[in-house]
């Protein structure tokens, strides 16, 4: 049995808007704003489920949950992030390990990517060793950097086992 290593790469923005609640990696972080979007506006899953579909050259998460189908109104981004981590399985591939960079002027992240690297984990059936959260200022450039939203970018390798 031979192993094929896959890698590919995730981005996602959103704006920050009033009335929501924001939501990064599954966690509900306490801000006045949170990220607009169909689904909970989660950036950081978004950009995990790009970079897990790209690898295994599936497609992309808007042509799998589309947001003119209502079934995915405010949805919790780590259902989504399951039922990608089941198309991947259905194909074959396993994960092996995601890096990931959220990108945000405020609030100040750092003190969540350890629950958000749990809650990434369990809905991935991955240990959390394996998914790595960085939180980043943007030092007042671009979108996040500048207050204006959240910009997430992310990287995966998976792995598919073939036969000889």
């Amino acid at each position: 049995m031979t192993a094929e290593l896959r890698i590919g790469s995730g981005y996602d923005v959103h704006p920050l808007a009033p009335g929501r609640p924001l939501v990064l990696g599954g966690v509900n972080i306490p801000f006045h704003e949170g990220l607009e979007g169909h689904s909970d506006g989660d950036a950081l899953t978004h950009a995990i489920c790009d970079a897990l579909l790209g690898a295994a050259a599936l497609g992309d998460i808007g042509g799998h949950f589309p947001e003119d189908d209502p079934a995915y109104q405010d949805i919790s981004s780590l259902l989504l992030l399951k039922k990608v981590k089941d198309i991947l399985a259905e194909a074959g591939y396993t994960i092996v390990n995601i890096d990931a960079t959220v990108t945000a002027a405020r609030p100040k992240l750092a003190p969540f990517t350890d629950e958000m690297r749990r809650n990434l984990g369990r809905a991935l059936t991955l240990p959390p060793e394996r998914i790595s959260v960085k939180a980043k200022s943007g030092n007042n450039l671009g979108v996040g950097g500048r207050g204006e939203g959240i910009t997430a970018q992310a990287m995966a390798l998976i792995e598919h086992h073939h036969d000889k």
